[in-house]
This record gives structure tokens, C-alpha cells and sequence, in this order.
């Protein structure tokens, strides 16, 4: 089972941009469904953005559909959010995940899809 180290997360003012990593270890990287979740406070956690096994298929939440781009580069078993025009309602903590369950895109919106969590990075957007 892989374990899973976020970094890059900031402060960063409206319409800013910050790439997100996630490091993966201990596992076949390129066997997993990747996925990006936030949750701020007083929220549920969401899917923000989630790539299949070998990066092919792609899923994004309404809300950051043209400005955000998961992608993943499975020789360095690194899964990656490249977000663009951050909004103060981006603001929250984001947490890369990793699930090895069936390739149904409406599977991974549900964070039980999941076997590994990071332990999160936080974003922060100023208006």
C-alpha cells in the first residue's frame, strides 16, 4: 500500500496560481486512481480533481473545471494539481488519495473509494 506526502500548498492572492504535489512510496504507483480532494471548514471534503492508473482518464469538479489540471507522472510516482485564477473559495485543506477499486469515474467522487490519504496541504486564497 502506498503512503502519500503532499507539498505545495500557500497563501496566494485571488487569480494566483500554486502546483500542488503528492509523492507517492511503498507501493506500484501506476496501479492506483489518484484523486485530489479539499475540505474546508465546516465543509464535507470533495473531490476536486481524480486521474485513472495510467493518467488517460481525467475528472473535475464543476467548480475548477479550466482552471485547475490534474496530472501524474508515474516514472517519478507523482500525482500533481497545477491550479490557475485561485478564488478565495478554493481557500481549504487539500488532500491527494489513492484507490485501486474499479475505473468508474462516478466511483471516485466518494471518498470510501479511497484506500490512502496524505495528510494534507494547506491553500489559502486572499481576495
Amino acid at each position: 500500500q502506498v503512503q502519500l506526502v503532499e507539498s505545495g500548498g500557500g497563501l496566494v492572492q485571488a487569480g494566483g496560481s500554486l502546483r500542488l504535489s503528492c509523492a507517492a512510496s511503498g507501493g506500484i504507483f501506476r496501479l492506483y486512481t489518484m484523486g485530489w480532494f479539499r475540505q474546508a471548514p465546516g465543509k464535507e471534503r470533495e473531490l476536486v480533481a481524480a486521474t485513472s492508473s495510467e493518467g488517460v482518464i481525467t475528472y473535475y469538479a464543476d467548480s475548477v473545471k479550466g482552471r485547475f489540471t490534474i496530472s501524474r507522472a508515474n516514472v517519478k510516482n507523482t500525482v500533481y494539481l497545477q491550479m490557475h485564477t485561485l478564488e478565495p473559495e478554493d481557500t481549504a485543506a487539500y488532500y491527494c488519495a489513492a484507490g485501486r477499486g474499479a475505473q468508474v469515474v462516478r466511483y471516485w467522487t466518494l471518498p470510501s473509494y479511497y484506500d490512502t490519504w496524505g495528510q494534507g496541504t494547506q491553500v489559502a486564497v486572499s481576495s
